[in-house]
């Protein structure tokens, strides 16, 4: 699956350079208000897609290291970096689960709209507490999943429609899971987020991750016969004939605590 997910990001990577969705967002702002405090000389970006997020951070440090499975999506945000005259932005080309850096070297760790696509999320996770320094912190925005198992499953079926590579949308129940089972500190979940204000039409939706147009009828499909409660839940809007979706996300902030050693 991993080259799965790699080699389809390798034919859409330009794509998500230009998207609306990816570029910036009500939690990108949110997760810089958080940060404020935090002493951060480097940043590493997991599965950075075309490093909007990881360059998002660059007003607070320019040493960046982007780590993606997919080799275009790498070269698109060099080049996005360059673009911003930055001149110290690392490329990695790695899979969150195995990921080719040094215990203990980045002060923060992001993942922004990438976890839903990881095989072993605990992994990932545990990976990303490795490479954090002590007093370091991990910062992750993804889709939201639903407490709900009829939403959650409807929505699952509506990722897959979208994008075959998806693997699970967490919710922040699942989130507060999987950090009970790692070893960060201090985990922050802030539910109810959204990537969109306006919410995305399913046809844009559709274009960005370049669905087809078989799966944008399914996914339309799917909506208009879709209970009211569901719509209302995922907060899906219906404008004249075209579904609006706000992209759910949940951010997780956590920290890798300092061990005081006793004499």
């Amino acid at each position: 699956m991993k080259n799965v997910s790699s080699e389809r990001f390798d034919k859409i990577a330009s794509q998500y350079s230009t998207s609306e969705v990816h570029k910036m967002s009500q939690t990108i702002k949110l997760a810089h208000e958080k940060i404020e405090n935090w002493d951060i000389e480097n940043i590493c970006d997991i599965a950075c897609g075309a490093g909007h997020f990881g360059l998002s951070f660059s007003h607070i440090s320019t040493n960046i290291t982007a780590v993606d499975p997919s080799k275009n999506m790498l070269d698109i945000s060099k080049s996005s970096a360059e673009k911003k005259g930055i001149t110290n932005y690392k490329t990695v080309h790695g899979f969150a689960e195995e990921l080719p850096i040094p215990d203990e070297t980045f002060d923060l760790v992001i993942s922004r709209l990438a976890p839903h696509h990881f095989n072993d999320i605990q992994k990932a996770i545990s990976e990303m507490y490795r490479i954090t320094n002590p007093g370091g912190h991990v910062i992750i925005i993804d889709l939201a999943g639903y407490d709900n198992h009829g939403i959650d499953k409807f929505n699952h079926k509506l990722e897959l429609l979208h994008d075959p590579t998806h693997i699970k949308s967490y919710s922040a129940e699942d989130w507060k899971r999987i950090f009970d089972q790692s070893d960060y500190k201090n985990v922050e979940i802030i539910k109810n987020q959204s990537e969109s204000q306006t919410g995305v039409p399913v046809k844009r939706w559709c274009e960005i991750a370049s669905s087809g147009i078989e799966a944008e009828h399914a996914i339309r499909g799917a909506l208009n016969d879709a209970p009211l409660n569901y719509l209302e839940e995922m907060s899906i809007k219906k404008i004249e004939n075209e579904f609006y979706f706000p992209i759910k996300t949940n951010l997780i902030l956590a920290e890798k605590v300092k061990n005081h050693a006793h004499n």
